[in-house]
């Protein structure tokens, strides 16, 4: 059945693109955000075990919202790590960094998410699609709040 929403398809295609950057970048901070959680250690260990763990269960919860968007608006959201590795604009880090390293690459990769939100809200504003532009604001304000609280962390 045709999805009649006020949204032709053609502009539905791109912000489903859009948002399928979005949950690449998610994803993938979601990966990196359980993998230091896991691998942190340090005198600050307790503090960014329990903080990490919070930041990876709201992302693995944000993955879903994000992607369900991208379903309602008629296209397939993007599942397997290939497809995150070419869509994300957050790189890998390879080995354990250090804890404050770590700190560093989160802050990074949670302002990235944030900056590809941003972009699509051109389009959003085009064509009205104000549910999605609620959804992405709601996910800047997340993902600045996280990176501000974890830059307070590297504050000597």
């Amino acid at each position: 059945m045709e999805i009649n929403v006020g949204i032709d398809e053609k502009d539905r295609k791109e912000i489903a693109e859009g948002l399928s950057r979005l949950l690449a970048d998610t994803y993938s901070l979601y990966l990196k955000t359980h993998n230091f959680h896991w691998n942190v250690k340090g005198p600050m260990f307790q503090t960014l075990h329990l903080m990490f763990e919070v930041q990876y269960n709201e992302l693995a919860l944000a993955v879903d919202l994000v992607a369900e968007r991208i379903r309602a608006l008629g296209f397939p959201a993007p599942g397997t790590y290939s497809e995150y590795a070419k869509l994300s604009s957050i790189p890998e880090t390879p080995g354990v960094p250090k804890a404050e390293e770590m700190i560093k690459l989160l802050v990074e990769g949670q302002e990235a998410v944030v900056r590809t939100a941003r972009s699509i809200f051109p389009l959003l504003d085009e064509v009205r699609d104000e549910p999605t532009a609620d959804l992405l604001t709601q996910r800047m304000q997340i993902h600045e709040k996280t990176a501000w609280m974890l830059r307070s962390l590297l504050e000597k």
